[in-house]
């Protein structure tokens, strides 16, 4: 199965060929269309105009539950359609989160992450840390800010191809592991706001916002 959201994650729409077909679960190749992964929420979407409700990683394959039986069979040429206002929130929030996770780790090396989620809405991050961690926000704020307005570009590339392993890169900053999917340059995260939620005793979470 190709993951086309990994080489072409701005696109929308394209078709595919049917590999399988199981009552109302189908299996397509290439596919755009993104399942829950690494914290990161699934697109939502139409498979030949019929609504994706479920799309799960099964193995190294997807596996997409329609709303209803398909009519069409396996080897058949489907069209898939992505909910890109969708997508691309969860774009930037993903990038946003990445970015304010990797200036905590550079700020608390061995820093326990215990939970993160990211949806279309707001992203969190949830740490092991005593204390209140809005205090650093300010900071973070401030190198956030400096990464979105220098434009720096993104990399996104396999680092294992067999076991679909991959990471994004931005030179001079990180190279993190990570199987989402990642905008072209940091500019385009825009401006954020961080929140904290106290989630219980030694327990710190950081929610994350877009400000548009």
């Amino acid at each position: 199965m190709e993951r086309a959201f990994w080489s072409t994650p701005y696109l929308t729409s394209l078709d595919a060929r049917v590999l399988s077909v199981e009552g109302s679960d189908v299996m397509i190749s290439p596919t755009i269309f993104f399942a829950e992964s690494g914290g990161q929420e699934s697109d939502q979407g139409t498979i030949d105009r019929i609504q994706v409700t479920q799309a799960t990683v099964v193995g190294e394959r997807i596996v997409y539950r329609l709303a209803s039986a398909p009519d069409f069979a396996v080897g058949d040429l489907v069209n898939v359609q992505i909910d890109w206002p969708r997508r691309y929130a969860l774009m930037r929030l993903h990038f946003a989160a990445e970015i304010v996770l990797e200036l905590f780790y550079k700020k608390f090396p061995g820093l326990d992450k215990i939970g993160a989620h990211i949806g279309q809405a707001k992203a969190r991050i949830d740490f092991t840390m005593d204390g209140n961690i809005s205090q650093y926000f300010p900071e973070i704020l401030a190198e956030v800010e400096r990464l979105v307005a220098a434009d720096l570009p993104i990399e996104s590339r396999f680092t294992d191809t067999e076991h679909l392993r991959r990471c994004w890169l931005i030179e001079g900053f990180s190279q993190v592991p990570c199987g989402g999917t990642h905008l072209r340059r940091t500019g385009e995260v825009g401006r954020i706001r961080l929140k904290r939620n106290n989630i219980g005793a030694h327990k710190e979470r950081v929610e994350i916002y877009l400000v548009d």
